[in-house]
């Protein structure tokens, strides 16, 4: 005799979605109840579990969770690539800054080529800003002048430091590789780029003498991504407002710490608000009781079926897709017409430091005068006065830089 079997996907409230057979089912189980019957004399079995009891059968117990289509979990693969990246180039950085042949005072001396500049030019243990500018820094003035607007994408793989990188890499992997098994390596991947191109042009377009590096922005996006991830897929979360709140509580705090002195906050924001607006993009759930019919099981048909996702959904998806490419359309004219925001914003330097007693936000900029004599060079510091003589193997522009900085920060 042909059977139908009802399997409730979750105890169901009026509209939910209900799986059912079209074929004979599988012989009864013994948590099955007594068969029912619809209302067209079809014979329907529910199956159930040890649990709360049911009041209209005495001795059965309740619906039993069935997950028919368990959430798939990606393998992280290109969290751990972009981590290994970073690593390399720092690698090369460091090879090609080679302090020996530039200074004598280099830190950890004993690693040779690989040694660190020293702590009065680069606490951070790192290469000098000659060389991170020679490997693809953020420089504006590169890219407005020089057309070098690939400066913006290569400018998030350079870290200025050990304790930069470091930083930086550890965040990458605690919030990357999440989500990454979460949502796959495509959207992480778009999400972290792209954030990373916002936060370079928001710096770029308030921060524009020196140079800038670091994956502060793109670990921004993620971050940001996270928080509409949450709010764009209310529905289907449980103890919502911990959730929210706690994450509030971390961005609050990650970009208080860019209200520090020599910190890109710029960057920061940039990229969070970049990965605020992908968020909702690309990382929007199907609504609670949906169930894909490319996933259920032959011979079963959808009796009731939700609409993939909410209203609201859609909604915040098509608004947040406007306001990013306006953004970034908009920030990418701004920037090549040489505009700084700071002109027209007297207040809106404090978003990426805040003077206090304790330190101060101007610039340490190190301006030298340079008189040279074939391979003999005389610089003097303008602002200690200090003068020192060296001997050059050839002319480089970067070498004087460096050596300037060098006499400044004596």
């Amino acid at each position: 005799m042909d059977s139908r079997i009802e399997i409730k996907v979750t105890n169901p409230k009026k509209g939910d979605n209900v799986v059912r057979s079209e074929a004979a089912g599988s012989p009864p189980q013994p948590s099955v109840s007594s068969p029912s019957h619809d209302g067209q004399g079809r014979r329907l079995l529910e199956v159930e579990e040890d649990g709360q009891s049911d009041s209209r059968r005495r001795g059965q117990q309740g619906r039993r969770l069935v997950n028919l289509v368990p959430s798939k979990i990606w393998v992280p693969w290109l969290v751990p690539a972009f981590v290994f990246a970073n690593v390399v180039l720092f690698l090369i950085s460091m090879f090609i800054n080679n302090c020996p042949e530039n200074s004598d005072s280099c830190v950890a001396r004993f690693l040779g080529r690989f040694s660190f500049q020293p702590m009065k030019e680069n606490p951070l243990l790192g290469p000098s800003a000659a060389t991170l500018e020679k490997m693809g820094a953020l420089d504006v003035t590169k890219i407005v002048h020089e057309h070098q607007a690939w400066r913006m994408f290569t400018c998030i793989w350079l870290h200025a430091g050990v304790f930069h990188i470091l930083a930086n890499m550890l965040s990458l992997v605690f919030i990357g590789i999440r989500l990454e098994q979460e949502f796959g390596f495509v959207r992480i991947g778009l999400i972290y780029l792209i954030s990373g191109f916002g936060g370079s042009l928001m710096s770029s377009l308030f921060i524009q003498s020196g140079i800038s590096v670091g994956a502060s922005g793109a670990l921004f996006g993620l971050l940001g991504s996270m928080l509409s991830e949450l709010i764009t897929n209310w529905t289907i979360y449980a103890n919502k407002l911990a959730a929210l709140l706690t994450l509030i509580f971390i961005i609050v705090i990650n970009l208080a710490m860019g209200l520090l002195p020599h910190v890109d906050n710029f960057a920061h924001i940039g990229g969070f608000l970049s990965g605020f607006l992908l968020g909702f993009v690309f990382l929007i759930r199907p609504q609670f009781g949906y169930v894909s019919k490319k996933h259920v099981p032959p011979g079963y048909i959808v009796a009731c079926s939700k609409p993939k996702h909410k209203p609201y959904q859609y909604v915040l998806w098509l608004v947040s897709l406007i306001l990013l490419i306006a953004g970034l359309t908009v920030g990418m004219i701004m920037l090549l017409r040489g505009v700084n925001i700071n002109d027209r914003c007297s207040w809106c330097h404090y978003l990426s430091c805040v003077p206090t007693s304790l330190w101060s936000c101007k610039s340490q900029a190190a301006y030298c005068e340079s008189i040279q004599y074939g391979n003999q060079l005389n610089l003097t510091c303008i602002s200690n006065g200090k003068t020192g003589n060296y001997s050059l193997s050839g002319e480089s522009s970067s070498q004087i830089q460096q050596l300037c900085s060098k006499l400044c920060s004596q």
